[in-house]
């Protein structure tokens, strides 16, 4: 947790690892989300069989720059945690993707501990944070963030 999706147009492999890069790093410094806490999907949109719409709302002039950010977390931060992330996400976004702060729209969605499963068909943080041993490969996995 928490569970990231970055859609942006025309990003290669490199542009989408550095925006990927760039979320992790602000979720780690604002919220203290711990180094290994790292899921996302990261989508690159060709502009023509696969797009993103924007407009110019609340006076951002956004063009096909633009990079969505959607961020599914549990609740409990207060309102200038979440600033700071969004302030340091777009800081980032420019300094290693070359993204215009403008061209960043972010979303969080908040949940509850019980809206987690990491695999196993188990809610690991209702259950202690562990997933049971696997038989196969002989290790176990902690969740803690």
């Amino acid at each position: 947790m928490p569970f990231v999706r970055i859609d942006a147009i025309g990003a290669d492999r490199p542009r989408l690892d550095a925006l990927g890069r760039a979320v992790h790093q602000a979720l780690q410094e604002t919220l203290g989300i711990p180094p290994d806490d790292l899921f996302q999907v990261l989508t690159g949109h060709d502009g023509t069989t696969s797009v993103l719409r924007y407009g110019h709302y609340l006076g951002a002039d956004r063009d096909d720059g633009i990079v969505y950010v959607a961020i599914t977390l549990r609740s409990g931060r207060t309102a200038a945690q979440k600033q700071a992330l969004y302030r340091r996400i777009a800081e980032l976004a420019r300094e290693y993707a070359g993204t215009e702060p403008r061209n960043v729209l972010i979303t969080l969605a908040e949940n509850t501990s019980a809206d987690w499963s990491f695999g196993h068909g188990t809610a690991q943080y209702m259950t202690g944070g562990s997933a049971p041993h696997d038989s196969a490969t002989g290790a176990g996995s902690q969740q803690d963030s």
